[in-house]
């Protein structure tokens, strides 16, 4: 039975994705869950407009997303945090201080999409990852200095 995916499922694959499963199991399972829909040619068709119209759509949203990457490539930040006497701060800094320092510069980057390669306990220059698109992403330098 041929099925067309409505959300990505692991072990079956992506959105979009024409699948090919046991009966039983599209029908009982999959299509009752909303999970996927029936490949009629019906319903082919009208992925494929679907697709079309979203191609437009992905290739304005890499468009800015590579522009974003670039401005947010220069960018330097500077986080304050509390620090002890031996040089480590209390806590550690996380991607939401990223987020709210990137605000402040005038990017609304959501924190969920800035990490860090290790945890940052120290005063010192450290760089934070940006994934804005599957293609695009950015590196943020920031240096954390004592409050």
């Amino acid at each position: 039975m041929e099925i067309i995916l409505k959300e990505d499922y692991k072990g079956l694959g992506f959105k979009n994705d024409v699948v090919n499963v046991k009966p039983g199991y599209g029908r009982n399972f999959l299509i009752p869950q909303g999970i996927a829909i029936q490949a009629s040619e019906t319903n082919k068709k009208i992925l494929a407009e679907n697709l079309k119209q979203a191609a437009h759509k992905a290739e304005k949203i890499k468009k800015d997303a590579l522009e974003l990457a670039e401005k947010l490539n220069s960018v330097s930040l500077e986080i304050g945090a509390k620090v002890g006497e031996t040089g480590k701060i209390f806590g550690s800094i996380t991607a939401l201080q990223i987020s709210d320092a990137l605000k402040n510069k005038g990017f609304n980057i959501d924190r969920k999409k800035i990490y860090f390669k290790d945890e940052i306990k120290e005063v010192g220059e450290y760089a934070a990852h940006i994934i804005l698109h599957k293609e695009a992403q950015a590196t943020v330098k920031f240096a954390v200095v004592a409050e």
